[in-house]
């Protein structure tokens, strides 16, 4: 493993629109971002877990679960800035704070509470044993099917984005995947180089929908609420 040049950074900024507050939001029992902080600490990956917010709230909370936050994000801060540039302002402030500049970074969005220390490491690992400078991960549609999607006009006719499956069984068709934010990381040279995780030869790691579960609007907090219950 390569922890002691490795950094887990999670961007959490105060501003939500659609949950207020939504990164400290009661989670079983605790802030929704104290379940990421475990995952990081307890996967044994990380020279340091560093939480990097706008906030001084979420910083002491950070802060209390055993996280570092020893400054403030200075921009990135609103809803339109991409998490890739959060996290490279945040290694710069950590360079200057820690004195160096980490190999390896992972960005651990604390919007996906359900991943856990032992899918951080699996990840790590496949990292660590493939050339790629980049890995994100990934889930299935779950008990979707993105293989029938179709856009409606303005009388409610269907127009299939992929036709040619509309006629096809579920299992017949290949599995598709979409990004999740639960586990990405980065070789920091070429993030550095390519401002975004999505860089040259980026590579795709799949994990259960479930433990990549990402929340974003009430609805998604009930159901995560609902999944963690039934384990």
């Amino acid at each position: 493993m390569l922890s002691a040049i490795s950094l887990a950074v999670i961007p959490a900024r105060g501003g939500s629109r659609r949950i207020p507050r939504k990164n400290i939001v009661d989670f079983r029992g605790r802030p929704l971002i104290a379940w990421t902080i475990e995952a990081a600490r307890e996967s044994g990956c990380f020279a340091d877990v560093l939480v990097s917010t706008d906030d001084a709230e979420i910083a002491e909370i950070a802060r209390s679960c055993g996280a570092a936050a020893p400054f403030l994000r200075r921009n990135n801060s609103d809803d339109q800035a991409p998490s890739s540039l959060a996290t490279i302002e945040a290694l710069a402030q950590y360079a200057d704070w820690s004195g160096g500049m980490p190999a390896v970074v992972a960005q651990l969005l604390p919007t996906c509470p359900l991943r856990g220390a032992s899918l951080v490491r699996d990840a790590f690992a496949d990292f660590a044993a493939h050339d790629a400078d980049f890995l994100l991960s990934c889930t299935d549609f779950g008990p979707l099917n993105p293989w029938w999607a179709a856009t409606l006009d303005a009388d409610g006719c269907p127009r299939p984005l992929f036709p040619e499956a509309m006629t096809k069984r579920s299992q017949d068709l290949p599995p598709v995947f979409m990004p999740s934010g639960a586990i990405w990381l980065a070789r920091v040279p070429a993030l550095l180089a390519a401002r975004s995780f999505y860089g040259p030869g980026h590579r795709y790691w799949p994990m259960d929908w479930l433990a990549g579960f990402d929340i974003d609007t009430p609805e998604d907090l009930a159901i995560a609420r609902a999944l963690a219950t039934r384990g």
